[in-house]
């Protein structure tokens, strides 16, 4: 039985961390429909999609023999620093030391590029949009997969993270569906920073599961754990762009 209470912060990491990348996903497949067809670009979509659930199908049961204390200490490992770094993007983005992400330049780049590209057709299938798809999948989808992996194996919330994944992929397809354009409003950066939060607390906290450290408020020292990053990660953006500001008088003086 699942305890829903519980799996609630599983199944919000897993929705926000694959809707920035079914996002940037879905960005590639519209492209890639609207130049080279949608019968190919749905294809290698769907044979994407098959792989990374046949990535989480697959080892999920394998991970319940595993010692608790052991998975909670790799996966809080693993997490800790899958986060940090989602957090670290988002921070010098937001910090406008890096340039944010933008859809409708991706989506530009990839329609010029295809439709520079001689259609591959074999029996009436487009191979480069299949191949396309396929690709934009997987290498978006393996960091979902991942992230379902690590915030459902330590708990056996699996089931919740998945779903929670599938979510944010039903709400985007149908997004682009009705839309026909790239989900350029989507507050991509904002997301990040959120799923940087949540995974780093994630991490730090079964990282002290796993060696033994009773935290005070069990399960709910997360939300302590991610008010800390949080209030870090603000003032650390805060920080970059008071110095960027600096240096750019400096060099104008």
């Amino acid at each position: 039985m699942i305890d829903w209470i519980h799996a609630g912060p599983a199944l919000t990491a897993a929705f926000l961390a694959s809707l920035v990348e079914c996002v940037e996903a879905a960005t590639i497949v519209l492209a890639v429909g609207m130049v080279r067809g949608w019968r190919s670009a749905l294809v290698g979509m769907a044979a994407g999609l098959a792989l990374l659930i046949a990535l989480v199908v697959v080892p999920g049961p394998a991970l319940g023999i595993v010692p608790l204390t052991v998975l909670q200490l790799v996966i809080g490992v693993l997490l800790l620093l899958f986060g940090l770094s989602w957090l670290r993007k988002a921070v010098l983005r937001a910090a406008r030391v890096m340039p944010l992400h933008d859809e409708h330049r991706a989506f530009a780049a990839t329609t010029t590029a295809l439709g520079t590209i001689a259609p591959a057709a074999s029996d009436g299938w487009d191979t480069v949009a299949v191949a396309t798809t396929f690709k934009a999948m997987v290498l978006e989808g393996i960091e979902v997969v991942f992230i379902v992996l690590s915030v459902g194996a330590a708990h056996h919330m699996i089931i919740p993270a998945s779903l929670g994944a599938a979510a944010a992929g039903v709400a985007v397809a149908l997004a682009a569906l009705v839309l026909r354009r790239p989900l350029a409003r989507v507050p991509e950066n904002t997301l990040k920073f959120s799923v940087g939060v949540l995974l780093a607390s994630f991490g730090a906290f079964w990282i002290g599961e796993g060696l033994g450290f009773h935290w005070p408020g069990a399960d709910l020292s997360i939300l302590g754990l991610a008010g800390g990053f949080l209030i870090l990660s603000s003032v650390t953006v805060v920080a970059l762009r008071t110095e960027a500001l600096r240096a750019r008088t400096v060099k104008e003086i």
